[in-house]
């Protein structure tokens, strides 16, 4: 019997050791800090108490999955060390561990369960017309500003970015950007933020704008595991991996998921989202039962598919893409939008489970010439 040890139970982790699961001759044993997955897709959600993001990792996990509550504070060759001050031996490690919000000081976010509990906190203490600012024009910068928008009316809700959905087609950020100022959303765009203050934020212009509650969403960051084990690492502290996804470091441990960097010839175009930590999760856990079995495993190859952006609870939009994750000219919005983002939300935890979705049909009225749309 093979120990394997799966550090990390989110979108990645959780698919790993549900697929190694089933392979003969393992013992799974999963390590994670708390006993609920995080539905990180619905934190957003969450903040504004428009809806609920944990699960009991107990109804996702197989049955045959052992988990242990706890923090791993470093990896030794074939253990690793607890917060607790035991240790549990393997035969391979799962490195998925995630990621974060790379955070600042005076603000909030909604990068883990407890950042989302302390900006709902937030939210809710604030009187009509308090000044909220959204840092950041990526995917969770708009969702967020939306989210806050739709639940909050009364506050006064701003995004500023440098550029918001600037990778997006002109069309599809057309639709943003008239959605959000549909919701009331303040739009300051090519606005570079150089400070946060308690009670507000600077710009490179000279300009302030006032905020009573500053939500970051800007880049992701990594836990340091992988650096305090004296791990190979790169810039940013995920672990390197080689093109099956085992590191460079030790050939026992296999990386998936956000914190980990395998050759960008075969990964480069993956982005830290659930859409690149589920497939990384069944390749990684494919890469285990390879080298369990004492074969060569294969190398990884992931394409893209699209980005769905909820855009409040009655709004979004499916932005199609190209396998290198480039946006192409296809895109659903709208009221298909917003159900085909609630679909993959859905989809996302039955994949975890391991029950495979083979179709689906949209139900509902029919899809106008607004709601799907071809070209930009």
């Amino acid at each position: 019997m093979s120990n394997i040890v799966v550090v990390g139970a989110g979108y990645a982790g959780v698919l790993a050791a549900n697929r190694l699961a089933k392979v003969a001759g393992l013992s799974v044993t999963v390590v994670n800090p708390r006993p609920d997955f995080v539905e990180r897709i619905r934190l957003h959600q969450y903040a504004t108490g428009s809806g609920p993001a944990t699960r009991p990792l107990s109804k996702l996990l197989r049955r045959n999955v052992e988990l242990r509550l706890g923090k791993v504070e470093s990896i030794a060759e074939r253990s690793v060390l607890l917060d607790d001050g035991t240790t549990i031996d393997f035969d391979y490690l799962v490195y998925a561990v995630g990621s974060h919000v790379d955070g600042r000081p005076n603000t909030y976010n909604v990068g883990a369960l407890e950042d989302a509990d302390r900006l709902g906190a937030r939210l809710d203490e604030l009187a009509a017309g308090a000044p909220v600012v959204v840092v950041g024009g990526g995917l969770t910068g708009v969702e967020t500003a939306a989210e806050i928008a739709e639940q909050f009316p009364e506050l006064d809700v701003h995004l500023a970015s440098d550029s918001v959905a600037g990778w997006l087609p002109a069309a599809t950020r057309d639709y943003v950007a008239g959605t959000l100022s549909e919701l009331g959303v303040t739009i300051h765009e090519a606005t570079t933020i150089t400070q946060v203050d308690a009670d507000g934020v600077r710009t490179a212009s000279g300009a302030t704008i006032a905020s009573d509650a500053t939500i970051w969403a800007g880049s992701f960051t990594v836990p340091d595991l992988a650096r305090r084990s004296g791990l190979l690492v790169d810039d940013f502290g995920r672990l390197r991996t080689d093109k099956s996804l085992v590191s460079l470091s030790n050939p026992r441990i296999v990386g998936v998921g956000d914190a980990v960097a395998p050759p960008a010839s075969v990964a480069g175009h993956l982005r830290m989202s659930c859409q690149s930590a589920m497939p990384l999760g069944v390749h990684g856990a494919a890469t285990v039962a390879a080298l369990v079995r004492g074969r060569s495993p294969q190398p990884v190859s992931i394409g893209m598919f699209g980005q769905c952006v909820s855009l409040g609870r009655k709004a979004g939009f499916m932005q199609f893409t190209r396998s290198d994750d480039t946006p192409s000219r296809f895109v659903v919005k709208r009221r298909i939008g917003t159900m085909t983002k609630e679909l993959v939300c859905r989809f996302t935890v039955v994949g975890l489970r391991g029950r495979a979705v083979t179709s689906w049909r949209p139900a509902g009225p029919k899809v106008s010439a607004e709601e799907v749309t071809v070209g930009v």
